[in-house]
């Protein structure tokens, strides 16, 4: 479970620091489904430039320069291939015709093995199923919606793809994990999930959008740098329909088990932090480890609690005085 973000300016109509700001709350409401690497990609000075590191996103300042009105993103949580290997992280490199593209990826595609030497596709350092998708649609040497309704057809489980081009188009393939587009008066931002937008828009204090689109299963949907949609279709697979709700691995995976922190409780509790602000920490998607470590260092928990005001944490410097007055 990963979770695909990005906006386009297609009237011109926001400054750099707005388009940064919408950028850094929409990343970091999207480490609700992964935490492990955090990527973006964009045309820049007629190149195109991809920055991905393996942090979660509250730990990466996205800042994209002047000029720059479409941006893809990714937060990841590994299904396969070790995220500290930059490679491994998304959004990948490809190129067709001489042109580089951009694609990101969330799902899990479980035939990649086999079209690697179905399609006898070259031998690559990237370990994840992700990066099929890539080489087949470099494969194709075209980037259209033929190419990839050929890619689409060709893999086999979850996904949605999202796919930037030299042109500043980003494309949307639909499989059968969501995506929502909220479009507003000049420009428009997209996420894995509404929950996730409706999460950013409150943050930012934005006005309800003029549209909503969920596209479906089976759909490829392009819009270019001027907020203009053409769509196509492919065909779904149907062997793997839904897998996710079934196969029992993924079941126990992802299910909504309550964890034991009394020993995080404890030790946040000797440094004078409840255990409602620790579950605060623990909501927004910091780990155990990293909410220990802000304790020890009141540096890091003073950075946390200063971008994110909402959690409040009245910390006491020495263990010693959490019972003063």
């Amino acid at each position: 479970m990963c979770s695909l973000f990005g906006l386009i300016d297609f009237k011109e109509c926001l400054s750099t620091h707005t388009k940064n700001k919408i950028l850094n709350t929409l990343a970091r409401e999207c480490q609700v489904r992964g935490t492990d690497a955090t990527g973006i990609a964009y045309n820049f000075n007629d190149r195109l430039r991809i920055y991905k590191r393996p942090l979660p996103a509250r730990k990466m300042k996205i800042h994209v320069p002047h000029g720059v009105n479409v941006v893809m993103g990714h937060t990841r949580m590994t299904t396969q291939g070790n995220a500290q290997f930059n490679q491994n992280n998304h959004p990948f490199l490809g190129k067709v015709d001489g042109n580089c593209f951009a694609l990101a990826h969330n799902g899990v595609i479980w035939n990649d093995k086999e079209l690697r030497t179905e399609e006898n596709l070259p031998l690559t350092s990237v370990e994840t199923d992700s990066y099929v998708a890539v080489q087949l649609l470099e494969k194709n040497k075209t980037l259209d919606f033929d190419s990839l309704k050929f890619m689409a057809e060709k893999v086999e489980g979850s996904f949605v793809f999202t796919v930037l081009d030299k042109d500043n188009s980003i494309w949307f393939i639909v499989g059968d994990n969501p995506l929502c587009v909220m479009f507003y008066d000049g420009f428009l931002i997209y996420a894995s999930t509404q929950e996730i937008l409706c999460k950013t828009l409150k943050k930012l204090r934005l006005k309800a959008p003029t549209d909503i689109l969920e596209p479906q299963e089976g759909e490829i949907m392009k819009i270019n740098r001027n907020g203009r949609i053409t769509t196509g279709t492919f065909t779904p697979h149907t062997t793997f329909e839904h897998w996710w709700r079934k196969y029992p691995f993924y079941r126990s995976y992802y299910e909504d088990t309550p964890a034991s922190y009394d020993d995080l409780f404890s030790v946040a509790k000797a440094f004078g932090v409840t255990a409602d602000e620790v579950q605060a920490l623990l909501d927004y998607g910091c780990s155990e480890e990293e909410i220990e470590e802000m304790l020890y260092d009141p540096t890091l928990l003073h950075e946390m609690t200063g971008e994110h005001p909402h959690v409040r944490i009245n910390w006491c410097h020495d263990p010693q005085r959490a019972g003063s007055p």
